[in-house]
């Protein structure tokens, strides 16, 4: 991003290449619409050329590229009024801690089902705590960096996320 705030545009390609699959896995699952996320990519990659001299090179470049899709986000919430976001966690129920192991397709399939109803209860702070650091799988100080809190913030959300899910869930589930 550094070659690219020094004006070698051709760059940005390969930023492209490398970021725009995980990035738009993030804006998938805080909008729950592929159509939406892949528009919001362009956005975010627009926004990248245009503000590119906010860039510093102090943080990470992921950092600073989730920063702005958050903004980008919130930015295209506000336009839709869309405040209800949906969560396609099939291929992600593993990686969340206390992850269901079914030995049942049916039983396994439902279990995901009540995982991703759980997630769609989630507030927006929560989910996004946890599509960051359970799906995208950011470590707590980017987190910081990208939502503008301290690391110990972020652990105690993500904590509160994990509780708040769990309880969430086994009311679903029974």
């Amino acid at each position: 991003m550094l070659q690219v705030k020094a004006g070698q545009m051709d760059k940005m390609g390969l930023l492209f290449e490398r970021y725009h699959r995980e990035l738009f896995g993030y804006l998938y699952h805080m909008s729950g619409r592929p159509d939406v996320s892949e528009d919001i990519v362009q956005t975010v990659f627009y926004r990248m050329l245009k503000y590119r001299h906010t860039f510093t090179g102090d943080g990470s470049f992921r950092s600073w590229m989730y920063h702005l899709a958050r903004n980008v986000l919130v930015d295209t919430a506000k336009e839709n009024k869309r405040t209800a976001y949906h969560q396609d966690v099939v291929d992600y129920a593993e990686r969340v801690e206390g992850g269901m192991a079914a030995d049942e397709p049916l039983e396994k399939e439902q279990e995901q089902a009540a995982l991703q109803d759980a997630l769609t209860r989630l507030s927006p702070e929560h989910r996004e705590v946890l599509v960051l650091s359970r799906f995208q799988e950011l470590k707590y100080l980017e987190i910081a960096h990208i939502l503008n809190i301290s690391e110990g913030a972020v652990k105690v959300r993500v904590h509160r996320a994990m509780n708040e899910l769990k309880k969430t869930y086994l009311k679903i589930a029974q």
